[in-house]
């Protein structure tokens, strides 16, 4: 496949796209936080390829990790500043976690996340990350890649990948878990003043203001 992407064969960028579109669509998502944005990038990574393709290597595995490179580079552009990103990502995390999907082994990052604030404060943690850190995060835990292939994508060597992902990993559990106790505290206040509300509106009136 590879020989035939350097050599321009329009059939086989057909099937890249036919193959990996819904992978590198969900990838730009995660890491812009917007569903057109990630349209956009999507669309704008096969061309990307396209016009990159001498570059492909002629010997080596999938080009996955090539086509996430892509994407990852051009994302960069719709999300320059992590203010950017982080409203994005807070209006995200307010609808819900139909949008969002954990991997089975991110538990040892923020444990099982499996309820609609476990997920929203994951969100909002990635979003408090610096942007390196976040796309490594997003390269080696979602789209499960070896750090060689994150560093291909990145295009980095390996120890920068394993140095961000330790680093991303460290400060992920840290956030995620001060937005969840900050998120209990504000659940708390709320329930003790309807509490409060409530038993004003049951209080009996004295018999003199009656």
């Amino acid at each position: 496949m590879r020989t035939r992407v350097r050599a321009g064969d329009p059939d086989v960028f057909g099937e890249l796209f036919d193959r990996y579109a819904r992978t590198v669509y969900n990838h730009a998502f995660r890491l812009t936080a917007d569903w057109s944005v990630a349209e956009d990038v999507m669309s704008a990574t096969f061309m990307e390829a396209w016009r990159l393709r001498d570059r492909v290597a002629e010997e080596g595995g999938s080009l996955r990790p090539w086509l996430l490179g892509i994407a990852t580079n051009l994302a960069r552009n719709h999300c320059r500043s992590n203010r950017r990103y982080r409203a994005a990502a807070a209006a995200l995390a307010a609808t819900g976690p139909s949008v969002v999907e954990m991997p089975d082994h991110a538990e040892e990052v923020v444990g099982q996340v499996d309820d609609r604030r476990r997920i929203a404060a994951t969100v909002t943690a990635i979003g408090a990350l610096r942007r390196a850190e976040r796309e490594v995060l997003i390269l080696c835990l979602w789209e499960g890649l070896e750090y060689a292939e994150a560093a291909e994508a990145l295009g980095v060597p390996v120890g920068t990948v394993r140095s961000r992902l330790s680093r991303a990993r460290t400060k992920l559990r840290k956030l995620a878990h001060a937005e969840l106790a900050t998120e209990r505290r504000e659940l708390t206040r709320r329930s003790r003043q309807t509490e409060r509300d409530r038993a004003i509106a049951v209080r009996p009136v004295p018999e003199g203001h009656r």
